[in-house]
C-alpha cells in the first residue's frame, strides 16, 4: 500500500507517519522510485503499536524507541527479547531505601514468591522494575496498616497468573515473534486499565450481591 493507504487505514496522518519514519519508529517502505515507497501489514500493525505506545501510555519517543529495539532484536530468545520490552516500559517507584518498611516489604515478597513456587522471578529478584514496584507498594501498605499478609498476595498472584495464561494464549495465536511479542507489549499497556475497571466492576457487583442497593 502507498502512504496514503497507510495513513486511511491506520489513522495516522501522513506528517505523523513520516515523523515516525525519521525517529526510527517505523521501518522504512519498500523503496518503489526516488519519491515513493510501499507499505505492507507489519507497518499498519507497527503503527497501531507506536500509536498504543504513545497515545494509551503515554511514553515519550526515545521510550518507544527503546521498547521497540527490544522488540526488534532477533538476536535475543523470546523470553529475554518480551522481557526486555516490557521492562522499558513505565513501572510503579523504586522501594524507599531508607523507609524502615521497606525491609519488611522484601521479606514479605519472598515468602510469596516462595508460596507461589515463582523460582524465575525469584531469581531475577530485584533485576526486574517490576518486582521492585511490587517491593515499594507492599512498603507502603505495611506503613498504613494495609492488610498485605502472604496469603491475601498469593491469592491475587494467581488471579494475575491466570490472566498472565490469557495474554500469552493470545500472543500465541500470531504466527511470527515479532508479531507475539508487539501483542504483548500492546497487551500490557492496553488492557492493565482494562484489568483495573474490570476489578472496580466486580466489586461493585460483589457488593450489591451480598448488601443489596
Amino acid at each position: 500500500m502507498r502512504l496514503s493507504e497507510l495513513s486511511e487505514k491506520s489513522g495516522v496522518t501522513t506528517a505523523t507517519i513520516k515523523y515516525y519514519l525519521r525517529e526510527g519508529l517505523l521501518r522504512p517502505g519498500h523503496r518503489i522510485s526516488a519519491t515513493q515507497a510501499e507499505y505492507d501489514e507489519s507497518h499498519l500493525r507497527r503503527l497501531r503499536l507506536v500509536r498504543a505506545l504513545i497515545q494509551v501510555g503515554r511514553l515519550p519517543v526515545a521510550t518507544v524507541r527503546e521498547v521497540l529495539s527490544h522488540v526488534d532484536d532477533e538476536s535475543l530468545g523470546r523470553t529475554i527479547r518480551l522481557g526486555a520490552a516490557l521492562w522499558s516500559l513505565p513501572h510503579g517507584p523504586d522501594p524507599d531505601e531508607e523507609a524502615p518498611e521497606t525491609v519488611a516489604a522484601r521479606e514479605e515478597v519472598e515468602r510469596l514468591l516462595d508460596r507461589l513456587d515463582w523460582s524465575s522471578v525469584q531469581e531475577i529478584g530485584s533485576l526486574s522494575p517490576a518486582h521492585r514496584a511490587l517491593v515499594s507498594s507492599v512498603a507502603t501498605l505495611i506503613r498504613l496498616g494495609y492488610p498485605c499478609d502472604t496469603e491475601y498476595l498469593a491469592g491475587q498472584a494467581r488471579l494475575m497468573h491466570q490472566v498472565a495464561v490469557q495474554d500469552l494464549d493470545m500472543m500465541e495465536t500470531h504466527p511470527t515473534e515479532a508479531e507475539q511479542v508487539e501483542t504483548a507489549v500492546a497487551a500490557a499497556v492496553l488492557y492493565e486499565p482494562l484489568l483495573m475497571a474490570l476489578r472496580r466492576m466486580a466489586q461493585e457487583e460483589e457488593s450489591t450481591r451480598r448488601y443489596g442497593l
